[in-house]
């Protein structure tokens, strides 16, 4: 397994390409992503989208338009993208409308890729928040749940401090310390040094 990331868009949001011999997926879908990977002249078979805010899902429609699935906890919709909120900011925010071909069954275990990939319900700083663990690797893809020194936001529309708070106690800081943590915005970090050292998480 080969994991290379990419970073894009004004938010700099992060994206996770990860080669295996069993397929390709990609974890969330920034903007201009799918010009660096057509740069690269590889192919994705699978979007997993942590969640929909727009700065995730801006390339989800050219990448699905390639050939790729999209995976996600809901349906699309313009109030899990923020499209909305974001025009009411003041911000112009125009994500591609796309579909989302396979819903996570949230009780099960993903296989796909030739990867067992264990999945968590982490809402707080948005209502559809996914985690992707894979236990072979020691890695999680924490999304915008928890960052290094930082966690997600949890001031835009559906937001919760609490639940976001609880969630990470129970489905992030319980795995070992040397899991490694990629997230959707920002340097890769460990559990054992956000639980050492994070201020969110005294």
């Amino acid at each position: 397994m080969k994991i290379t990331s990419y970073t894009g868009g004004f938010t700099q949001t992060n994206g996770y390409f990860v080669e295996t011999p069993g397929g390709n997926l990609l974890i969330d879908a920034p903007e201009g992503v799918a010009d660096w990977l057509a740069g690269k002249g590889v192919r994705v078979d699978d979007v997993l989208l942590t969640h929909q805010h727009y700065d995730h899902v801006v390339d989800a429609a050219a990448l699905q338009d390639g050939g790729a699935r999209l995976h996600a906890f809901a349906p699309y919709s313009q109030e899990l993208t923020l499209e909305a909120a974001a025009r009411a900011w003041g911000m112009p925010i125009s994500v591609q409308p796309y579909r989302i071909d396979s819903l996570f069954m949230m009780d099960e275990s993903l296989h796909i890729a030739g990867l067992e990939i264990l999945l968590a319900h982490v809402p707080g700083h948005a209502t559809d928040s996914v985690i992707f663990r894979l236990p072979a690797a020691n890695l999680v893809f924490s999304g915008d749940t928890l960052f290094a020194g930082s966690i997600g936001r949890t001031d835009l529309p559906g937001g919760s401090t609490r639940q976001l708070l609880e969630g990470i106690a129970r489905h992030l800081l319980t795995l070992p310390p040397e899991t490694r943590v990629l997230s959707g915005h920002g340097p890769a970090t460990t559990i054992g040094r956000e639980a050492a050292e994070n201020p969110f998480l005294a």
